[in-house]
């Protein structure tokens, strides 16, 4: 009986972590807007910050154990990337709202732009049968990555060790959002000839 227990906890290890991954978003907003002081100084946005970072990492595991254990499912496959695209959003549209610079916002729409466009091609291809055609490649993990840390300095904010923070993140956020149209472009020309063949 423990044995059966501990395998059914076990199998939902990665789907848990994927939950925690959206648990944390509204917690990420409510740390981002608060006022939590330490010796007078604000430090709700490195709070935000710091959760944002713990739920990113979350990803890395999910994803392995599901792998090792042999635990992908058909619900985890798609609640992992809705997780990734909730927490994005959410904080993208927080970084323009403390910061409306163009540049800001240009990034913004076009990391949250990629994401619903790529979305609706892979659930295009996927009614075609053909969804392995677009499924992810090393250049989409290079910018999940390059966009999961430039999100997190942005949100913490505050210079850390004398760095700007911030500025590291605005940049890694740049880096992220050329990656985001490459590997677009990528999926796209992949999907081409499926496209045409409907056309």
């Amino acid at each position: 009986m423990r044995r059966g227990l501990g395998n059914k906890l076990k199998a939902n290890i990665p789907n848990i972590l994927t939950w925690i991954r959206i648990a944390a978003i509204p917690l990420v907003v409510w740390c981002f807007f608060s006022d939590i002081r330490v010796e007078g100084d604000n430090f709700a946005r490195p709070i935000a910050g710091m959760l944002f970072g713990l739920a990113a990492i979350t990803d890395l595991f999910d994803g392995y154990l599901a792998r090792k254990w042999n635990q992908i499912s058909k619900f985890g496959e798609f609640l992992d990337p809705v997780a990734d695209k909730l927490m994005v959003a959410t904080c993208l549209v927080l970084l323009v709202h403390t910061d409306p610079r163009i540049d800001v916002a240009l990034v913004a729409a076009v990391i949250i732009g990629r994401e619903i466009t790529v979305s609706a091609l892979r659930e295009w291809m996927a009614g075609l049968g053909e969804r392995s055609v677009v499924k992810v490649g090393m250049a989409g993990k290079v910018k999940t990555t390059f966009q999961m840390f430039g999100i997190a300095f942005m949100v913490y904010e505050h210079k850390l060790f004398g760095l700007d923070v911030y500025f590291i993140g605005y940049y890694l956020l740049l880096v992220a959002a050329v990656m985001t149209l490459w590997s677009m472009i990528v999926y796209l020309r992949a999907a081409r000839p499926s496209m045409m063949n409907q056309g």
